[in-house]
């Protein structure tokens, strides 16, 4: 069923990129222990705000055991648009990992947010602002872990903000 309306119900088809952006800040509102980031380079939903720093920083900076990874296909609007984020890692690498996949998974053109085992948001198509979100939906959140695991598989660099070398 498809929700044409300018509010946010869990568990159904929403169109619109402020909707995926206010429902991408639920999730991350709700996370306590663990976020997993799947995007194809992080420029939809909003991730170079303030509201989306913020959000991250206080998941990070509230719990000693947080734990942040993010798997991106492309990390140059991470890098060049998100000093905020960037930033994160610099102040919270202990905790926070960024990382880059190889060839083999760039056809992949969903992209989801998984939070603490339970809740998630899922947008369909990177090109097209269809998403579905849910709170407390351990059964749809345990079927993403099990895709974000494959995409762990396929890393093939880990973003760092130093440059490495001699």
């Amino acid at each position: 069923m498809m929700n044409n309306n300018a509010t946010l119900v869990p568990d159904q088809i929403i169109v619109g990129e402020h909707l995926y952006s206010d429902a991408i800040d639920l999730v991350l509102a709700s996370a306590q222990q663990e976020l997993l980031i799947f995007d194809q380079d992080l420029s939809h939903g909003n991730f170079a705000s303030l509201q989306k720093y913020i959000l991250l920083q206080d998941f990070l900076s509230t719990n000693i055991t947080s734990h942040l990874t993010i798997i991106l296909q492309d990390t140059a609007f991470f890098q060049e648009h998100c000093p905020r984020l960037f930033n994160l890692l610099a102040v919270h690498g202990h905790k926070m990992s960024v990382h880059v996949t190889n060839s083999s998974v760039k056809h992949v053109k969903d992209c989801f947010i998984l939070a603490d085992g339970q809740h998630y948001i899922k947008r369909i198509h990177i090109d097209q602002a269809r998403f579905k979100y849910a709170l407390n939906d351990k059964a749809s959140v345990e079927a993403l872990n099990n895709r974000f695991k494959e995409l762990k598989e396929a890393i093939q660099d880990v973003v760092t903000i130093k440059p490495l070398g001699l």
